[in-house]
């Protein structure tokens, strides 16, 4: 596949990576790749988790990560050091995706409004006039650690065992105690958005921007409390 030349600091672009694997069920979200192999066991997502391991190798020390259930084995790629994603962890999907369909099973991250919802990444954002202030207790209280490559006194903090969403802080500019300070950004595939927000429209919300889309859509409950719907679209 052609792909489009690195961006100016030698990584590859959002769209570069989306197109690298989207062929075989992969989606970049959120700064990682993303896929779900559907099975019908524990023992067997446990046992299709060993292939994977076993065919990622060393590579996947860094990089690979895996949540097994008893209805699917979710897989992310990401590298632990840098927090980006690389030609390593692209050539890791190619790998993983051959070794699911050896056994007649197929990496699919579930976009395109199925029944069952898709693969996506949920973030909380803060807004606080101080960030560096709040910052340390949201980090203490929620047992976080600093994000890869990114420990400055107004970055992200992070969940380190990879369970919790991640946290956020949106700078104000004055107090605003008539609107929520607190908001889910929920990151989906890229073909996937339309569907959630048809959903979330449909079952009583409100959209209140699409300005920014397809990089965000900012939408409402009844009572006004927002969520951003997020894709990789629209940041390069």
């Amino acid at each position: 596949m052609t792909q489009n030349a690195p961006d100016a600091g030698g990584r590859l672009t959002r769209r570069e990576i989306s197109e690298a694997v989207g062929d075989l069920g992969w989606r970049y979200v959120l700064g990682l790749l993303r896929a779900s192999v559907t099975v019908t066991s524990l023992a067997q997502a446990v046992d299709v988790a060993a292939r994977v391991a076993a065919a990622a190798g060393d590579d996947g020390d860094g990089s690979l990560s895996m949540d097994a259930r008893r209805d699917r084995l979710v897989l992310s790629l990401q590298s632990s050091a840098t927090g980006l994603v690389t030609p390593l962890e692209i050539g890791l999907a190619r790998r993983i995706s051959a070794v699911a369909g050896e056994l007649g099973l197929r990496t699919d991250a579930g976009a395109g409004g199925r029944e069952s919802r898709s693969d996506q990444v949920v973030e909380i954002a803060i807004d606080a006039l101080d960030i560096a202030a709040v910052r340390p207790f949201w980090k203490a209280v929620m047992g976080y650690a600093d994000e890869a490559g990114a420990c400055g006194a107004e970055d992200p903090v992070v969940d380190p065992v990879g369970q919790g969403p991640a946290i956020w802080f949106q700078q104000m500019d004055a107090p605003r105690p008539q609107r929520n300070r607190i908001h889910f950004d929920i990151s989906v595939p890229h073909d996937e958005a339309p569907h959630r927000i048809a959903a979330a429209l449909a079952a009583g919300g409100v959209l209140l921007s699409d300005v920014q889309a397809p990089a965000f859509w900012v939408l409402a409950d009844v009572e006004g409390n927002e969520a951003c719907v997020t894709t990789w679209q629209g940041r390069d």
